[in-house]
């Protein structure tokens, strides 16, 4: 299952673009050096796939405990039904609950840490920027985690959640270069292709779940 991590990955990047593209566009990087550019773009997404990575070690070490205690199967059809409710589900309706408000305090000080970094040029605060970047709350991200939890290894959801954060390298990429090419219109228009994508991932956990 760990190929569903690249898919979602890749689908997710639309979503990204619209959350995460105003941080990609304001990264301090050097606008007249490619070379050095490039190098910095590389080192931001380092930040977003140990900031990733880390998260699905926390999730592999939980994944794991459940997979020892013979819930494996229940685990990947619960996750597989969760994945297509996220995606079936307005988002308002899941805003109603808050379901960040217990950890405000702390990403306010993730989003206090992360303005200041904006101010430097140097490539630990742009390393620094992609990792409270992947530490940020998203919708696309829980998803992520929800496959990382269903692989049953520490190792298993740490490369689940790698395989995710590579997957939305490209379009986080390419969107730092061609930024004003991408209209509302269009990044509306991919964004649709978001729910078929996260539906059939979910189909297919449950259909893991139930050993078919």
């Amino acid at each position: 299952m760990l190929y569903t991590a690249i898919i979602l990955g890749l689908i997710s990047s639309l979503h990204c673009i619209g959350m995460c593209g105003p941080i990609a566009l304001m990264l301090p990087v050097d606008r007249k050096n490619e070379a050095k550019k490039t190098l910095q773009i590389v080192t931001y997404h380092l930040g977003r796939l140990t900031a990733y990575g880390s998260l699905g070690i926390l999730f592999g070490i939980l994944g794991k405990g459940l997979f020892i205690g013979g819930w494996q199967q229940q685990i990947s059809i619960a996750i597989g039904i969760i994945m297509i409710l996220i995606a079936l589900v307005p988002e308002k309706e899941f805003a109603k609950y808050n379901l960040s408000k217990p950890i405000y305090k702390i990403l306010s000080k993730i989003k206090v840490t992360l303005g200041k970094q904006f101010k430097k040029k140097t490539f630990g605060s742009i390393f620094t920027i992609g990792l409270l970047n992947g530490y940020l709350p998203c919708g696309m991200v829980y998803v992520a985690l929800f496959g990382a939890l269903s692989m049953g290894t520490i190792a298993g959801s740490f490369f689940y959640m790698i395989l995710f954060g590579m997957g939305t390298i490209p379009l986080m990429s390419i969107v730092i270069y061609v930024a004003n090419s991408l209209t509302t219109s269009f990044r509306s228009k991919l964004q649709k292709a978001i729910p078929y994508v996260i539906v059939t991932i979910g189909i297919l956990f449950i259909l893991r779940g139930l050993a078919l």
